[in-house]
């Protein structure tokens, strides 16, 4: 029996990731008035940067494993801005301040900055119903 390769290792995850929150960080930018497309995305970014944030853990955890400590620190320090931003999501959502959701935004666009995006790849089915699956948790 040959061997399991598992093409979908972290990094590559987290790069889907990223490239999709920059496209919703810029379809979000876009629109001029909240609407439920745009909580749908704002729920959507906030599972995304969560997402990335368990990977980074993972990712460390495994540095850890081999004994690399202060690479897994240095990998949790460079990311730790990925927790901070679904938290402030997060909270925004919960609390129903939108008012808040354009500072927000501008402090993630900064780690966005090297992804460029000519063409936009994701379409609405990627997003449509994040919002209330977050409410959904909630209850839960």
């Amino acid at each position: 029996m040959g061997r399991v390769i598992n093409t979908n290792n972290p990094g590559k995850v987290r790069n889907q990731l990223m490239r999709t929150s920059a496209e919703l960080l810029r379809h979000l930018s876009q629109k001029s008035d909240l609407d439920d497309d745009a909580k749908d995305m704002a729920a959507q970014l906030m599972f995304c940067l969560r997402d990335i944030d368990d990977g980074i853990e993972a990712s460390a955890l495994s540095w850890e494993k081999r004994d690399y400590w202060v690479k897994a620190e240095q990998l949790r320090q460079r990311w730790v801005w990925a927790g901070n931003g679904s938290a402030r999501l997060e909270s925004v959502i919960r609390q129903q301040a939108w008012e808040t959701l354009p500072v927000v935004m501008a402090d993630l666009f900064v780690h966005f900055a090297e992804i460029k995006i000519t063409k936009f790849t994701r379409d609405a089915s990627e997003w449509k119903g994040a919002y209330q699956q977050f409410l959904d948790e909630l209850k839960d």
